[in-house]
């Protein structure tokens, strides 16, 4: 049975990252309605501005350092969307490992810990959609060589202090978010709008479960009430997979440009999720991957759209 997901509404909520693609509309769609709190590193002051635009408090700190002396202790709930990628694995397992459990520990009176972690934390050579129980791996390192490892060394810690502090966490392993304010595939479009070429493997198709960011704000929720102890580990992605080759050709047919599809080995491989657990602890999404594009060419590039 579906756990009761709780309002979002009049809460304390801290949300990490707050300036990423992924978490901005999230602060935006929460912000209005609860008392939000943006940690990030802040290092330009446009994007702590724009996080306080949005009617969220900010506070700059690097996870690394676990620097929490002037982070409140009494959030409700704690949005963890932060991540590092800067290639050096020293800083990156304090950031991104050490980081999460410290502010676990500083957080350990809320009533749930969402931590968001990757579909990247899989092993990438099997064909069929994976499961939260399948093996993991390290398949992003062609691209981001401390990514995978840093999130699957994340992901132990955090089950570790869900434990340590009795926190009810969810452990939710993210596909690839797009929308509105872009994504992976908006990126692609502007690939084909300059005539480059896109890298996909040549063991594709590269299947993927792309999730909108109507679908992802919506769960949050459902995620939330999903957070046990131990802490609850879920895919999180679209509940239909698509390809790489079956998006390029699609945002061809929107808006006629060229997609360049260039197979190598030197790129990711495909990441299909099982969307089962999901499907029973959260539901399916609502935005098919079709009409999510669409949405998206014309939310930001509506000129090239053919039939605009």
């Amino acid at each position: 049975m579906t756990p009761q997901a709780p309002a979002l509404v009049g809460k304390r909520i801290l949300i990490t990252g707050p300036t990423s693609q992924v978490a901005l509309p999230v602060v935006a769609r929460l912000a209005p309605d609860n008392e939000v709190y943006g940690l990030a590193r802040f290092e330009k002051r446009e994007a702590r501005d724009e996080v306080e635009a949005l009617g969220a408090k900010t506070l700059a700190v690097d996870l690394a350092a676990g620097n929490f002396q002037d982070v409140p202790k009494d959030f409700d709930y704690v949005l963890h969307f932060a991540v590092v990628r800067s290639g050096d694995f020293d800083y990156d397992l304090r950031a991104n490992a050490e980081g999460v459990g410290l502010l676990m520990a500083h957080c350990r009176d809320a009533q749930a810990f969402l931590h968001c972690s990757t579909a990247g934390v899989y092993h990438d050579e099997r064909p069929e959609p994976l499961k939260e129980t399948d093996p993991l791996g390290d398949n992003h390192r062609v691209m981001m060589p401390t990514y995978s490892i840093c999130k699957i060394a994340a992901e132990s810690v955090v089950r570790t202090s869900a434990r340590l502090f009795d926190l009810p966490t969810t452990i939710a392993r993210f596909s690839v978010p797009y929308g509105d304010n872009g994504g992976w595939p908006w990126y692609h479009l502007m690939m084909m709008n300059a005539g480059a070429p896109i890298p996909v493997h040549v063991d594709g198709p590269s299947y993927y479960n792309l999730i909108h960011e109507d679908d992802y704000m919506g769960m949050l929720p459902g995620m939330l009430a999903n957070a046990s102890v131990p802490a609850t580990t879920v895919n999180w992605g679209g509940s239909e997979a698509t390809s790489i080759e079956e998006w390029c050709a699609y945002l061809t047919e929107l808006t006629g440009l060229e997609a360049k599809l260039s197979p190598t080995e030197n790129t990711l491989r495909g990441i299909q999720l099982d969307p089962t657990r999901m499907h029973e602890r959260v539901g399916p999404t609502q935005v098919s991957w079709k009409d999510g594009l669409r949405r998206m060419v014309k939310a930001r590039n509506p000129e090239l759209l053919k039939d605009s």
